[in-house]
């Protein structure tokens, strides 16, 4: 499967952003779909998830603001981003896996398909 990432950009801080992952090349409804970012000089950090089955996983810190959703029929994954934070600037990957179990989904190395990556810049 192919991943196309988008939707970043610049935004005050306090602002929205809306990325979508799109998927090509597969049957995407068997695959589960995670966020992740990296931020200059940081590892690449888990941020959400949803799994085949539409179940959605946020990580504990983010969960207030950020909110994943998938829709089957146009193949896309999206990551709902509200109150941003100069924090939140970073490069915002989507990863897909058709066999991640439950407790690995915040593993990056559960995810053999990766997107390009989109640029999020939040300013104070």
């Amino acid at each position: 499967v192919q991943l196309q990432a988008s939707g970043g950009g610049l935004v005050q801080a306090g602002g929205s952003l809306r990325l979508s992952c799109t998927a090509s090349g597969d049957t995407f409804r068997r695959y589960s779909v995670a966020w992740f970012r990296q931020a200059p000089g940081k590892e690449r950090d888990y941020v959400a998830a949803v799994r085949y089955n539409g179940a959605t996983y946020s990580a504990d810190s983010l969960k207030s603001r950020f909110t994943i959703s998938r829709d089957n029929a146009k193949s896309t994954v999206y990551l709902q981003m509200n109150s941003l934070r100069r924090e939140d600037t970073a490069v915002y990957y989507c990863a897909a896996s058709s066999s991640v179990i439950l407790s690995n989904l915040p593993s990056r190395t559960a995810y053999a398909y990766w997107g390009q990556g989109t640029q999020v810049t939040v300013s104070s």
